[in-house]
């Protein structure tokens, strides 16, 4: 079915296209330059050069019932005998969600090896290639090769030397694929004609190229992908501290257009630069270090605390530390020195809560010989910080273009400085989250945040000053809309120190289980529990809304049996922002909720738990070839190795043999998430 459903996808597709007679791969052989003799076995190696973008199949791969493999015709005659399997070089292992299990193909080049025993002086051999070549965003086009070798040297003989084999025809299973990869040699290259399935006529290669527009469509719309997920990207919590940072750095530069220009340029240098970096060093797993570790995450903490305290004016800074201090005075060598920190330290902090997305173009980098499309995709990725932090950079010159007022500009830093405190609390709780230290509660987390908002509303109203301030003679409209705002998400805040779900804050606070007390449970009579701990005095995690499940994807798979029902997999973090929001606005509506509470089994894999695993549990993966110790890196690898992602949240449904089920999904919306519950079940129940 999968198999019909694919050549149907292909001639929906390729009907409007056959007139440019799209072509992905041309094929070319070598034969051995040394002359043979009659009874040698030679070796014969087809190569196919693979357009940019597209991928060609292996002749045989893991999914019995998927993508079209390649397939090798030799028309038998008396002049030559196949030997074993044919054997596929330069390919690799490739998920696809489509087919639900792996694939096997080579981007860029890939190449098969015949072994051949020459029967007679003047071997003819003809093969007819059929191949199918691909998009990673579904287009397809299928092809053929006719290839007719005739250059093979071979050593006269008399006709008593020749041996008396008879020309054995291939079976489907010398037509097959092999794991191994023999080795070539001291061979000529011939150019093979191929032609497109569907077309009547052989032409050569060189004829049936397509534009540039067209083989390069989905580098479009995976560059656009990037910009986009960038562009999302500025909304994440760990980038709102470098806001004002920005601005109050800004505010003191002079020529500041031509330096917010650099300021740009340099986020979109090394954000590219980084990520270049960490796809090929560290690998994808590399960002969820700097997600998810306690050294990275404290360092981000102290640095906004300092700048915090800057703002307010107990000492002054220039930037973080004192080489950059000492640097500064070298007139404009040190602004552009200390622009270019600036724009390092937004790079580095933003991947605190950016890596899941970000995550996507490092598995690309990490794959065969990719190297020019995650460098453009982490380009585009980084274009929406530029344009906004360029924008930013440039705000103090217009401010500094406004009368002065009082001091006003002192004002403008304390506020900053206050929502300096306060953002950078977010760092602080992913360690107490990842390490489940239990300081960092829900609770505790709100009445901080109360507090310090409270201060910045006292604080516009004039009520509050610092030393440097002038005293607020009168109310404006401007202070008193600001400060009404700002009591305003006080006292929004102020329920859910008893509970309340505040489903706005949801990406910014801690979970709602982390909570130790509800004021639902004190009403009804009952008591406020404390939350389940392991041995080691961890909490343990916890599902919300009352739902019921695993934390190891074995014991799922092993209920989901027991029980006949699938499996529902949340890969998850302790700081994943965008999982507490799926979990506060789209687990709890009703028709997604009695899903999940009545037809699956539920295993909810958190890729940042720093528990350790028992020695015996611990392995070195296929994917890195590094130690996992952790739960975390375990469920990490689990992610990448088995789904091809490392993005959360990311929701699969899986048969209680973990067979994939139907499309996962990560962030989206109730009507979106509950059909794909629906479709994973109803595919379940066939």
């Amino acid at each position: 079915m999968k198999r019909f459903a694919a050549v149907l996808m292909f001639l929906i597709v390729s009907v409007p296209t056959f007139a440019q007679l799209q072509d992905h791969a041309s094929w070319s052989f070598e034969v051995p330059k040394k002359e043979a003799k009659v009874g040698d076995i030679i070796e014969l190696k087809f190569n196919a050069d693979i357009d940019p973008t597209w991928h060609l199949y292996s002749t045989e791969f893991e999914v019995k019932d998927g993508p079209n493999p390649t397939e090798f015709k030799f028309k038998p005659n008396d002049t030559y005998q196949l030997v074993g399997k044919i054997k596929p070089v330069g390919f690799h292992k490739f998920y696809e969600e489509v087919w639900g299990g792996n694939t096997s193909v080579a981007e860029g080049k890939g190449s098969f090896v015949q072994k051949v025993k020459i029967l007679k002086p003047s071997p003819q051999i003809a093969v007819e290639i059929s191949y199918q070549t691909c998009q990673n965003d579904g287009l397809c086009t299928m092809g053929t090769a006719d290839l007719k070798i005739n250059t093979i040297k071979v050593a006269a003989v008399s006709p008593n030397d020749a041996p008396k084999t008879d020309a054995v025809t291939p079976t489907t299973e010398q037509q097959a694929a092999a794991n191994s990869q023999p080795t070539t040699s001291g061979t000529d290259t011939v150019q093979a004609t191929t032609q497109p399935a569907g077309t009547a006529d052989t032409a050569p290669a060189s004829d049936l190229s397509v534009p540039v527009s067209e083989s390069e469509e989905s580098l479009w719309s995976f560059l656009l992908a990037c910009f986009l997920g960038g562009l999302a990207s500025i909304f994440m919590p760990c980038i709102y501290p470098i806001m004002p940072m920005t601005v109050s750095y800004f505010t003191k530069q002079e020529h500041g257009t031509g330096k917010a220009l650099v300021y740009g340029l340099s986020i979109v240098a090394i954000f590219t630069l980084l990520g270049f970096l960490v796809s090929r060093i560290g690998g994808a797993q590399a960002a969820n270090f700097i997600s998810t570790h306690w050294a990275p995450n404290a360092i981000f903490f102290i640095v906004f605390i300092l700048f915090g305290l800057s703002f307010l004016g107990l000492f002054e800074i220039v930037l973080p530390n004192s080489f950059v201090n000492s640097v500064d005075k070298q007139a404009d060598k040190g602004g552009l020195i200390g622009i270019f920190f600036m724009a390092l330290t937004l790079v580095v902090v933003s991947f605190s809560c950016t890596a899941p997305i970000a995550g996507s173009l490092l598995i690309l980098a990490s794959k065969g010989n990719e190297v020019m499309r995650p460098v453009l995709g982490m380009i585009c990725f980084s274009l929406p910080f530029a344009i906004v932090f360029t924008g930013l950079a440039m705000f103090p010159k217009f401010l500094k273009s406004l009368p002065k007022s009082g001091g006003w500009l002192n004002e403008f830093k304390v506020v900053f400085g206050l929502l300096e405190f306060a953002l950078a609390l977010k760092f602080l709780s992913n360690i107490d989250l990842a390490y489940q230290w239990q300081v960092l509660d829900r609770e505790i987390f709100l009445a901080i945040w109360i507090v310090l908002f409270s201060i910045i509303g006292f604080y516009i109203l004039g009520k509050l000053r610092m030393d440097k301030d002038t005293p607020v003679k009168g109310i404006t409209i401007p202070r008193l809309l600001i400060s009404s705002a700002t009591f305003a998400f006080v006292v929004y805040m102020i329920p859910g120190m008893f509970g309340a779900p505040l489903r706005a804050l949801s990406g910014w606070l801690p979970p709602e289980q982390t909570q130790d007390f509800y004021l639902t449970n004190a009403v009804g009579g009952g008591t406020s529990t404390a939350p389940a701990l392991t041995e080691s005095g961890r909490r343990k995690p916890h599902l919300p809304h009352g739902l019921e499940g695993y934390f190891d994807y074995e014991q799922a798979l092993a209920q989901a049996k027991a029980v006949g029902k699938p499996v529902f997999i949340d890969f998850t973090g302790f700081n994943c922002a965008n999982c507490r929001k799926m979990e506060a606005n789209v687990w709890p509506q009703p028709e997604v909720l009695s899903r999940l509470k009545k037809d699956f089994v539920i295993a909810s894999l958190y890729v940042d738990d720093k528990t350790e695993l028992p020695k015996e549990k611990q392995f070195v993966s296929t994917y890195d070839q590094r130690e996992k110790t952790t739960v975390g890196a375990k469920n990490a690898d689990l992610q990448i190795t088995k789904f091809n992602n490392n993005a959360q949240p990311f929701y699969c449904v899986v048969t209680p043999d973990g067979e994939l089920l139907t499309k996962p999904v990560g962030y989206a919306g109730v009507e979106e998430f509950t059909r794909f519950l629906d479709e994973g079940l109803a595919k379940y129940k066939k």
